[in-house]
């Protein structure tokens, strides 16, 4: 059970219906991939971490892309703003299935970098409470005028900011939480009486403070938390940031070790790291990433969804995707390995090998150049420089099976379904299409000529 820190029941009510015109893209502005995955996706889970009774979640443009990509999640209620009219008028929607005695939290679609440590300082106040943050450059974010006691007397927009209103560097992230009785009481007063004939959330702020009650001032863990992003340069920005906060996480919680950490890009479901794992420069993980004790990783390396033992080593420009192994084992540089690769100790799949659907057994090799598909190899099996199994007949694919201390010689094609004994050899330049006798030398060679009265033709 993950603690609760109020004693209301919590709902979260979330802002991600805007365009994001300046995004120039055909997905809507919080599907923007950040880290890997959708901007929303990083502000729904950080919601989910703090349990609540239900999430809210007010779409808008191109709503149903937005639906569709989280259809995987039963638990959201969804709510469509049809019109735009502010930030209040969202709120307000957004609040309609939430009960009068609940507490409310309201996030919004577009802030993917908030960390629930910041959420949990804004849970812990009582009554209307803001999250704000202090910049140097405030450019156009809301001021946010405080009282010498930290309670906020109004938050005005930039395009609304006087002069000297301007000067304040302590902006709003839109982040709130109150009573959700409290704060439907001051929805319903809003005004578009502003410069953009908007229902503004802000305005609650004057509410509170006239009733005596102004909120209070939460400032954000970081700066940068509360920052959203409008178009593609903010996107990237946030990128690193969050990159820079996740490496420095593996590094804290379980020693990574990393060469560069702005050269290394986690864009992982989830992580787990074994002790002393070095990763090298320009390194990619996605999906779902387990390295075991000891797991060495060179430069310009892509992982995804891999299960690698301790010990074992991937050098430098290789690419996995879906590889599990078993024992310590050598990779690269430069293979490609595909789903379904399975490595078992002591094997090595060295440079320009490609692997889908390979299992290897302890201590086999393919050094170079070949293509490994469908293929079921046993132990200590020597495959040669330029063999390829030929698992695919342009309609079904099929099997190649390779049993114990078999040697296939270089520049073989091995054409599924295809079964090689126990021990057996493979000619050099064969092509074998019939199962090879366990023990024995198969071999398709045509014989070698000479002509001794060709002569080579001459440019004329």
């Amino acid at each position: 059970m993950k603690e609760t820190m109020y004693t209301a029941a919590l709902h979260v009510v979330v802002l991600a219906a805007g365009s994001g015109t300046r995004m120039k893209s055909s997905l809507p502005k919080v599907l923007q991939p950040l880290a890997g995955k959708p901007m929303l996706a990083h502000v729904l889970n950080c919601a989910s971490a703090l349990n609540p009774a239900k999430v809210h979640v007010v779409f808008g443009d191109r709503g149903e892309q937005v639906r569709a990509a989280f259809a995987h999640d039963q638990s959201l209620n969804w709510i469509e703003q049809t019109q735009r009219l502010g930030t209040g008028h969202a709120v307000r929607l957004g609040m309609r299935d939430v009960p009068e005695n609940a507490q409310v939290l309201v996030l919004y679609g577009d802030c993917p970098a908030l960390s629930t440590a910041s959420i949990k300082k804004l849970l812990a106040t009582d009554g209307l409470a803001a999250l704000v943050s202090r910049v140097p450059e405030p450019a156009s974010l809301g001021r946010v005028d405080c009282d010498q006691q930290g309670r906020i007397r109004a938050v005005i927009e930039a395009k609304d900011a006087t002069m000297e209103q301007l000067q304040i560097d302590l902006v709003n992230t839109g982040i709130l939480t109150a009573p959700a009785a409290l704060l439907s009481g001051y929805l319903e007063k809003l005004s578009t009486n502003n410069s953009q004939g908007e229902y503004y959330l802000t305005q609650v702020f004057e509410f509170a403070a006239a009733a005596d009650r102004a909120a209070l001032a939460v400032h954000t863990c970081d700066a940068i938390e509360g920052f959203g992003a409008n178009d593609t340069w903010e996107l990237a920005q946030l990128e690193r940031y969050l990159q820079q906060r996740v490496v420095k996480g593996l590094c804290t919680d379980f020693g990574l070790r990393v060469a560069d950490p702005a050269r290394l890009d986690v864009r992982c479901e989830e992580i787990i790291v074994g002790r002393d794992v070095s990763v090298d420069v320009n390194v990619i993980f996605e999906g779902k990433i387990r390295l075991g004790d000891g797991v060495r990783i060179g430069p310009n390396c892509r992982l995804k969804d891999c299960d690698l033992a301790a010990g074992t080593e991937i050098m430098g420009f290789s690419d996995l995707d879906g590889v599990h192994s078993s024992g310590q084992c050598r990779i690269g540089p430069y293979a490609r390995l595909r789903p379904g690769t399975e490595l078992a100790e002591g094997t090595h799949i060295g440079n320009f090998v490609e692997t889908k659907k390979a299992k290897l057994g302890p201590g086999s090799k393919a050094n170079h150049l070949s293509y490994l598909g469908d293929a079921q190899i046993g132990a200590r099996v020597n495959i040669g420089a330029g063999t390829i199994t030929c698992n695919y007949d342009g309609v079904n694919k099929f099997t190649t099976r390779i049993d114990d201390d078999v040697f296939v010689g270089s520049n073989s094609a091995l054409v599924a379904p295809v079964h090689l004994g126990a021990g057996a050899t493979i000619g050099a330049g064969s092509t074998i299409n019939k199962d090879a006798p366990a023990g024995q030398l198969s071999l398709t060679r045509a014989p070698q000529r000479s002509l001794p009265e060709w002569r080579r033709p001459q440019k004329k």
